[in-house]
């Protein structure tokens, strides 16, 4: 896997506490973090440069996550980027749903601290095998 500091994360989120909790956190690691508040941000973020993973808010005004997900997994350029979905849809089917949207996996908001950073290095190994 490489370097935290050569890591990029694209984190697609509309709600700013989260993205500062969860930008806090990676950093921590030595992360680099880009935040996208909204699809149009992530679009002009990813025709300029490919992210190493993409944590993915799925409900967003606009374009939500699965629409979003759907468009990123069309481009040659993103298709093996990993991309998870981190959301508050926690009821039966939700999680299927994300799946089919195209992401690769799924971390239930609110967000456990202690757990987080290893389920996002999780992520970045599978990427690493392709």
């Amino acid at each position: 896997m490489k370097a935290p500091d050569n890591v990029y994360i694209l984190h697609i989120e509309d709600n700013s506490e989260n993205r500062l909790l969860v930008r806090r956190l990676l950093e921590s690691r030595g992360f680099n973090v880009i935040d996208a508040e909204n699809a149009t941000e992530a679009m002009d973020f990813v025709a300029g440069q490919t992210p190493d993973i993409i944590l993915m808010d799925i409900n967003m005004p606009g374009v939500d996550g699965y629409t979003l997900t759907s468009y990123f997994r069309t481009s040659p350029s993103l298709r093996r980027v990993p991309i998870v979905a981190i959301t508050a849809n926690v009821m039966k089917g939700d999680r299927e749903r994300t799946l089919e949207a195209g992401c690769d996996g799924y971390i239930e908001k609110p967000i456990d601290v202690d757990t987080f950073l290893d389920q996002v290095a999780h992520f970045l190994s599978i990427s690493t095998q392709f």
